[in-house]
């Protein structure tokens, strides 16, 4: 159906969150790619490192969404439980995946190797497949419509990117990706004012140090081409106009 809309629904587990330790930057980072993907976000649980609390959340929310993302608890410590948790929502039990288990070991090779906590980032429920964490190494899981995730904004944002065009929604995904040699951080006022001026435009900002350099890539990504390309425009003039050349594909 052209006028299908399809939903998701968010678990962000810590306690950390709800004692205000911590503030939570996921939810905004997670809708708005949702929104590129066509899909939106209809309703956003925190929850506290309980099993009890996970297993509901995640059983209510999942019945009635299309797709479900949870954030948080699957760390290597005896508090993150949200494996065991998924796990027990479905009613399937906790395995060590040999991908996960391969990819923690070349992590952890010149890191003083995988200790018995660092193997538990392997585990996973029954059936599940790895979702690709390029920043350290241990991976998010997918399981069905089920996505399980790091805590950690920029682990989080690099899962997203690997999820890109994998999930069915609305229309498909554009993106374009120009390159500068600047501090994220100098430009990040004239990012968000570029992205808020573009209505369903995201603009992800990729930071690297290179050749005693830093710079950064920023990748503009919506459902259509000419929205695109003339967000990519705007922004290549404001980098100018602040003194910075934009390359375009990226550095």
């Amino acid at each position: 159906m052209a006028d299908r809309i399809w939903t998701a629904a968010l678990v962000v587990i810590g306690d950390e969150i709800l004692s205000g330790r911590t503030q939570d930057r996921n939810v905004a980072q997670i809708a708005t790619w949702l929104n590129v993907q066509g899909i939106r976000l209809a309703e956003v649980r925190v929850v506290g490192d309980r099993t009890e609390a996970i297993v509901e959340a995640v059983n209510a929310l999942r019945a009635r969404n299309d797709y479900l993302f949870t954030t948080g608890g699957i760390g290597p410590t005896h508090d993150d439980i949200t494996v065991d948790a998924i796990a027990e929502a479905l009613g399937v039990p906790v395995e060590y995946h040999p991908q996960a288990l391969a990819i923690l070991e070349r992590h952890y090779a010149t890191r003083g190797g995988l200790t018995e906590a660092r193997k538990r980032m392997a585990r996973v429920p029954q059936g599940a497949d790895l979702i690709e964490n390029r920043m350290s190494g241990a991976p998010g899981i997918r399981i069905g419509s089920i996505f399980v995730m790091a805590g950690v904004p920029h682990i989080t944002a690099g899962m997203l990117d690997a999820l890109t065009g994998t999930l069915e929604g609305g229309a498909p995904l554009v993106s374009r990706t120009i390159g500068c040699w600047v501090a994220e951080s100098e430009v990040a006022d004239l990012l968000s004012a570029v992205e808020r001026a573009h209505d369903g435009v995201a603009i992800g900002s990729y930071p690297f140090f290179r050749e005693g350099k830093v710079g950064a890539n920023f990748v503009v990504r919506a459902t259509d081409a000419a929205l695109v390309d003339a967000c990519v425009a705007a922004l290549v003039a404001a980098l100018a106009e602040a003194g910075y050349a934009a390359i375009d594909g990226g550095i």
